[in-house]
């Protein structure tokens, strides 16, 4: 037998303060204020609350039997009135449920529009700096390549070269000049360049460490080259012998014979967030000498995380530093993935309006001057996640991927690609089928 059902006797009446509560709090219980609805007094069809709090339709329906449970003998009459009681109840409750499904339903609307607004918001703020075009530049053959302790055979880097730029990418760095004793991997400089000189889909720039470096590489046919400084003075020390001060006079040098022949020069910054013996780089001592190789007449300056240890946290600071001294239509990032960080800081420097980006095949890289560091980004990871947020590379996501292929096939590797390595299982579960 249901509560409703079920007869009361004198023992189980409330005391009369018990009611006195009761009929003290029950009127205002029975509905949410204006206040509290935002819906005034319509917030049930047929009820009004007056300022007193009471309910004319309570009151109305129940006057005759204000308390049910004074009832413990039931006869014929009270059966019937208690039948009638229960359907008024039962309307109500109806009409109860139909007026709160359809305030949800409001409700749930208007927070939807709230919500919507609000993510176009977040929407907007996210996209509003990322370029429509990213210029990716390749390093692999070069920067990718360097660490690499065996040998890769000319034909094998004129081939990689080639399979890059057939791929789409507008810029790829072929070898770099300087002395076979410090990078015994890139001794065939020459040869690749004269290997490559027909290629004119993609631009082509080669490293120069200094001045003699340059004059060679300008004899082998290159019409592009980049010099190098770092942010670290232990790390100048160690990589190419000499202090920061000293290494911007050299590039001086290079950057005035450079402009003598039409020859663009391109800047890198190294260890621009750390540094493997100095640590912790300050955003200011990457500032000037990115001012200094702006100055000194360098079309582009990229930013390199040579070390892998960045994150957003530490790359937007060093870039709001270079930013204020340099444009960011000039800029470019690097950066290393020792640390898996590689993206989300490219996708924060896109953010704040860098549109150009180093990377490498498969991912390849590392330096032989900072013990741990891993290689560059990987270009397909790149290639993907730009794809993914409608950023125009022009680069053939496929024709990349076989490149990648091809040099960890004569690496005995393999890829250093996460794309690279879902894409060709996915081919060849599809192949299966």
């Amino acid at each position: 037998m249901s509560s409703l059902e079920e007869p009361l006797g004198f023992d189980k009446l409330p005391s009369m303060s018990t009611i006195d509560r009761i009929q003290r709090f029950s009127a205002g219980a029975c509905r949410p204020s204006a206040d509290e609805t935002g819906m005034g007094n319509s917030w049930i069809d047929g009820r009004s609350c007056r300022t007193s709090n009471s309910c004319n339709e309570d009151h109305e329906e129940y006057t005759g039997e204000t308390f049910p449970w004074r009832r413990h003998v039931r006869d014929v009459s009270e059966g019937e009135a208690f039948n009638q009681r229960a359907k008024s109840l039962s309307k109500n409750r109806v009409k109860l449920g139909h007026v709160i499904k359809s305030r949800t339903r409001s409700d749930q609307q208007y927070s939807s529009k709230c919500n919507d607004r609000a993510i176009r918001d977040i929407t907007h703020k996210f996209f509003k700096g990322m370029p429509k075009f990213v210029k990716i530049v390749e390093v692999g053959p070069r920067d990718g390549l360097q660490n690499e302790k065996n040998i890769v055979p000319t034909s094998v880097k004129v081939e990689l070269i080639r399979r890059l730029v057939a791929s789409g990418l507008p810029v790829v760095e072929a070898t770099s000049f300087v002395s076979p004793k410090w990078v015994p991997q890139l001794a065939d400089a020459k040869d690749v360049m004269k290997a490559v000189c027909d290629i004119e889909d993609a631009r082509l720039p080669v490293l120069t460490p200094n001045l003699k470096g340059f004059e060679a590489a300008v004899a082998a046919g290159a019409k592009e080259v980049a010099v190098f400084v770092s942010a670290s003075e232990s790390f100048s020390k160690s990589n190419i012998n000499c202090c920061i001060e000293e290494s911007l006079v050299r590039y001086r040098a290079v950057c005035l014979a450079a402009k003598e022949h039409s020859i663009p020069v391109r800047g890198y910054v190294s260890c621009v967030v750390g540094c493997p013996v100095e640590g912790v780089i300050p955003p200011s001592k990457v500032a000037f000498v990115a001012k200094e190789l702006y100055d000194m007449g360098c079309f582009e300056i990229s930013l390199g995380d040579t070390i892998g240890v960045g994150t957003p946290g530490t790359v937007v600071p060093m870039l709001e530093a270079v930013m204020a001294v340099v444009p960011s239509e000039k800029l470019a990032v690097h950066f290393h993935d020792t640390y898996g960080q590689s993206l989300s800081n490219i996708l924060i420097s896109l953010q704040m309006g860098i549109s150009t980006v180093d990377s490498s095949v498969a991912g390849l890289g590392g330096c032989p001057y900072a013990k741990g560091a891993s290689g560059n980004v990987a270009t397909e990871d790149l290639v993907y996640m730009l794809n993914g947020l409608g950023v125009r590379t022009n680069v053939d996501l496929t024709k990349l991927r076989l490149a990648g292929d091809f040099i960890n096939e004569h690496l005995g590797r393999q890829s250093g690609s996460k794309t690279a390595v879902a894409l060709c299982r996915a081919t060849t579960d599809a192949s299966k089928m």
